[in-house]
């Protein structure tokens, strides 16, 4: 198995979701065994706070870097271009950015369960993105919300001039920046 592939074996490409699925739980399961009840108050405030923070960084990183930056660009051309086939960053690639961007500042400057917490919000949140674009490409819808985001992130794909409707979980800060196909509802 290569590890710096962006096209994937469905084996590698279930590994994301296996790899932050455990991590997911694993970090979750160990802020709550290890943190006195005391902490579990600020602990829920960063958890949500790195997923509130996940919401943005995955409409920057679609944004000005996939649609942006050479060669994410390219790369991503290739997910625009056959949207079905198993493209996406390698697990390694997002383990290592998530750990050196987000986990390592935190503990620096806050300490161990602090960062843990934060990072865990951003996890979950990554975890969320992963299932949510997967199921945009490959389940039928059987709900509303699952049904908007299908919708919204055909609008993306299917852009004519500009690309718009960079949100995938959420198309909130499509609205925030004004990368709104024209015409869409604010229910995007």
């Amino acid at each position: 198995m290569a590890l710096f592939t962006i096209e994937h074996s469905k084996a590698a490409y279930g590994v994301d979701f296996a790899v932050y699925g455990a991590a997911v739980a694993g970090l979750a399961v160990a802020l709550v065994v290890a943190l006195p009840r005391a902490q579990w108050l600020e602990i829920a405030a960063l958890v949500a706070t790195g997923l509130a923070a996940w919401t943005a960084i995955e409409y920057a990183i679609h944004r000005f870097v996939l649609h942006g930056m050479q060669p994410f660009r390219r790369w991503h051309t290739e997910h625009h271009e056959r949207p079905t086939a198993l493209i996406c960053a390698p697990t390694i690639v997002s383990a290592l950015l998530i750990a050196t961007l987000v986990f390592l500042p935190a503990w620096i400057s806050a300490g161990i369960w602090r960062a843990s917490a934060l990072t865990l919000g951003v996890l979950i949140g990554y975890l969320a993105y992963a299932i949510t674009h997967h199921a945009t490409h490959h389940w039928r819808a059987n709900n509303v919300w699952l049904s908007r985001r299908k919708r919204w992130h055909a609008l993306h794909h299917h852009h004519a001039v500009r690309p718009h409707c960079f949100g995938v979980t959420s198309a909130f800060w499509d609205h925030v920046f004004g990368s709104v196909q024209p015409g869409r509802s604010i229910h995007g």
